[in-house]
Order: C-alpha cells, then structure tokens, then sequence
C-alpha cells in the first residue's frame, strides 16, 4: 500500500456477487479483490458496487435482487464507515466523515426484464448506473459478445431516455458497437455525459471489449468518463505489468482525455490481473508510479477521482 493517502473513486467491482455466494463475507473484510479495511486509508473513497449475475443462469433475477439486498444491508450494518449513495453531493458528505461513498450499479439491464418500471423502482432503492448490456445480446441493444451488429432498438432507446430523465448513468462498457453510436447520438442530442466504467484502448490492444479512438471521442466529448480496467486479458497478451496499464493510459491522454480518463478495476470480476497486482488497493502502485514518471499530482488526483465525480455530478443529482 502506498505511504500517503490517495484519493479514489472507482467505477466498477463486482463484490456483491462475491458477498452473495459467501454469505459469511461482510463488505469490510471481504476475502477478494475487494476489501474496504485493506483500501481504508484511500481517502476520501467512493465506489460503484454492480449488481451482476449471468442471465442465462437459473433464478438471475432472483439473485439480482439478493445482491441488491446484501449491499443496502452491508452499508447498513457498516454505517460508521460507509455510506450509501445517491448524489455527488451525499459521496462529498461521506468524504467529509472519512466514510466510504458506496453507490449501486447494474451490469445488464436483462436483470431487471429491459424494463422501464423495473428502472424506476430500483432507482427508488439507490440505483445510479446501469450497463445497457452485459456480454448478452437483449431487448435494448446487442453486446460486445452477442449481436455485435445490433444497435439500440426502439425499446432500447425508450430505456436510456428514461435513465436520462431519473439521473441513472448509462454505461457502455460491454454494449455493441453499434449500440454505443446509438447511446451517443441520444447524449450529444441531450448534451448530458455517459460513461465507459471498465473499458480500455481497443488501439493500444485490439479487444471488442475496448473502446476505439472514435468512440473514446464521443465520450469525451460528452462530458463523460472512461475507468481503466485492470483485467489483464483486456490489457495485452504475455506478461501484463503496470506499464501495461500505463500505455492505455498515455494513449487516452494523447487523445486529449485528461478530465476523461478514470479508473475501473473490474474487481472481483478479473480472473487475471496485472504482475504485482492483487486487489482494489494496488491503485496506490500505480499512483505512486505515475507520481515517479513525473505525472503532474494533479492530473493523477482527476484520473483517480475527480473525473469521475465531475460526472457523476452532472448526472446523479436526486
């Protein structure tokens, strides 16, 4: 862990998956990727905790809902140390009572039936940012995986008009790529942002799961955010070290994405990681490396936190 304290606002970890498989795990001492008391001192912290289960899967939905219960019921339990929320405006008073800011996603909107009215109650219920698709094509949209060609349908938009309305983030990572153009005609339209929360560079490392320069643009372009994924099949093939990480991250900055680029570790969610790299808490290597390569602190305090919440805070405002 790194010596001084570091800011953090990760966009993407699949801990409530692991907690609901290991209902003896509380969010504290999780025993994965993830684990608040070995990332304490970052601070202040906020992160996004997703909703996740594969729907092609016996009782998804069923299990959806039971991780949305173990994160309002961790958070509860945890209170002293973390808080749930909604706004940016609630993750700046968490920060203010050094508490973690924990606020809830979902990756596939299949989980809740593609439906509108399922979004508005889980909205009610603290849900801030949704994947349109996880690697299943679905009434909104194709994926990356499935029906790559496969764009928004009438449904779909209908969908992210209604995200837009209720202040619930669409994220694109893992969406179709025509999916993707579709979402940014409908933000460029609204001139709201949108957000890639695990994505890296498709032309540092050629994977459908990678965003292309065009795409990083249209993002970028909105006001939006980018996370830095730490699985390492998303980063390079052979050894993938930190500097692996780091060349995805100098090619988004030569794109002009300093307020863009953000970090999204996929915790939790990465079967292999970079050498050296265990969990949540190896962003402090990577912190204090950039720091030793002569990065401006600045310009790493906005890759590490406040490019994210500047978005956040353009969206999640009730």
């Amino acid at each position: 862990m790194a010596s001084k304290q570091i800011p953090l606002f990760d966009a993407h970890c699949d801990t409530l998956s692991r907690l609901t498989l290991h209902p003896d795990e509380k969010l504290f001492e999780a025993h994965g990727q993830w684990n608040l008391a070995l990332s304490a001192r970052c601070k202040p912290q906020a992160q996004f905790f997703a909703v996740y289960w594969d729907s092609k899967m016996p009782l998804a939905k069923y299990f959806a809902k039971r991780q949305r219960k173990t994160f309002l019921r961790n958070c509860s339990m945890a209170g002293d140390k973390v808080a749930l929320c909604r706004t940016a405006d609630e993750a700046r008073e968490a920060a203010s009572q050094r508490r973690l800011a924990a606020f809830l996603s979902l990756e596939g909107a299949e989980l809740i039936g593609c439906s509108e009215r399922e979004l508005e109650k889980w909205h009610k219920k603290g849900l801030r940012m949704v994947n349109l698709t996880w690697n299943h094509a679905n009434g909104l949209s194709g994926s990356c995986a499935e029906q790559p060609e496969q764009g928004l349908t009438e449904k779909g938009r209908a969908f992210v008009r209604k995200c837009q309305e209720l202040g619930v983030i669409v994220d694109v990572s893992h969406l179709s790529d025509a999916g993707f153009w579709d979402v940014a005609e409908l933000y460029t339209q609204a001139k709201k942002p949108f957000i890639a929360s695990h994505s890296n560079s498709r032309a540092v490392f050629h994977h459908p799961r990678n965003l292309t320069d065009e795409q990083f643009h249209a993002i970028m372009k909105c006001h939006g955010a980018v996370g830095l994924n730490a699985y390492a099949r998303f980063l390079g093939e052979g050894q993938v070290t930190t500097q692996t990480l780091i060349a995805h991250l100098e090619h988004f900055l030569s794109l002009g994405g300093e307020r863009t680029v953000a970090l999204g570790g996929d915790w939790d969610g990465c079967g292999e990681l970079p050498v050296g790299y265990t969990g949540v808490w190896s962003w402090a290597n990577l912190y204090e490396t950039l720091l030793r390569l002569n990065y401006k602190e600045s310009l790493v305090k906005d890759l590490f936190y406040n490019n994210l919440m500047r978005t956040v805070s353009r969206i999640c405002t009730m």
